[in-house]
């Protein structure tokens, strides 16, 4: 699988319409395509370990979507065969009273990964260009100064995003941006599929469905943000999520390509720890 289709072009302007929610390259086997992820994720466990040992970079990975996309189920199956130790998943909900008081990326400042870990946004700092716009009332919460504020606060904030990951990458935490594409005909689907499965209606709130209405804001806000955000050391990912089997196995396969493209390895013993390692070895040998 070519897995440059997916990448959106740096300094492109794109429209959500050219990209396939349905799109699965031509697979049709699901069997076969969960088969071909068990081995990702066993490739991401082992890529992991090294990521671990080694301390020298972190992987941040951004999930962005409309309401029934499947981040939360692409993280549970692509990441399922992680040492917990390693990775951390943070969701960003409404910001707090706190978080209102501080500049916009404050609060994802703070769940930056590790050195050595694998941190995982379930949304991000992206819903400041997001939701926000798309409700410009929610702007007004954040109690800005006035030259903070105005018609080109868009502008300068996909401007800041760009400096913040250029900083990150620049200071080894790799960033990984994925858009779960789902169409709103399945979106619909999976939300009459919450409702009328009882196990399933703690997932589903009449907000969802409110949001459903400002659709067309939502993705005109997206390609504004893919357009101004998708840079060569950050790019954006536009994973097709109509067939949750096939955005798993994309998204997996895009992450064990990234680690294994950074030619991680394990730290090298020096002479010095190498003796006291057979001076261990020979006390451990000679005990009865």
């Amino acid at each position: 699988m070519k897995l440059d289709r997916f990448i959106v072009p740096s300094k492109t302007t794109i429209k959500l319409k050219d990209y396939d929610p349905a799109y699965t390259d031509g697979l049709t086997d699901k069997a076969a395509a969960q088969a071909e992820l068990k081995e990702g994720v066993q490739k991401l466990a082992k890529y992991q370990d090294i990521l671990y040992a080694q301390n020298s970079y972190a992987l941040l990975i951004v999930f962005q979507a409309m309401d029934a996309a499947g981040k939360d189920s692409t993280i549970k199956h692509v990441m399922s065969g992680v040492n917990p130790q390693g990775c951390q998943v943070f969701s960003f909900k409404s910001p707090s009273s706190e978080e209102l008081d501080h500049d916009y990326l404050w609060r994802t400042n703070r769940a930056l990964p590790e050195r050595g870990r694998i941190g995982i946004f379930n949304r991000s700092y992206y819903e400041e260009v997001l939701v926000v716009r798309v409700h410009p009332e929610l702007l007004a919460k954040q109690t800005l100064p006035a030259e903070a504020n105005g018609k080109e606060i868009w502008e300068k904030r996909f401007k800041q995003i760009n400096h913040f990951e250029k900083y990150l990458v620049d200071n080894g935490v790799i960033v990984l941006k994925f858009f779960l594409n789902v169409s709103k005909k399945e979106q619909k689907k999976r939300f009459l599929d919450r409702i009328n499965q009882p196990e399933k209606n703690w997932k589903f709130s009449v907000f969802d469905a409110k949001e459903r209405q400002h659709w067309d804001e939502y993705m005109e806000a997206y390609e504004a943000v893919f357009s101004n955000t998708s840079t060569d050391y950050a790019p954006w990912h536009i994973i097709p999520a109509d067939n949750k089997w096939f955005t798993r196995l994309v998204v997996s396969d895009i992450i064990v390509s990234k680690l294994k493209a950074m030619n991680l390895s394990y730290p090298t013993v020096s002479d010095v720890h190498r003796t006291e390692l057979l001076e261990a070895k020979k006390l451990l040998e000679s005990e009865d």
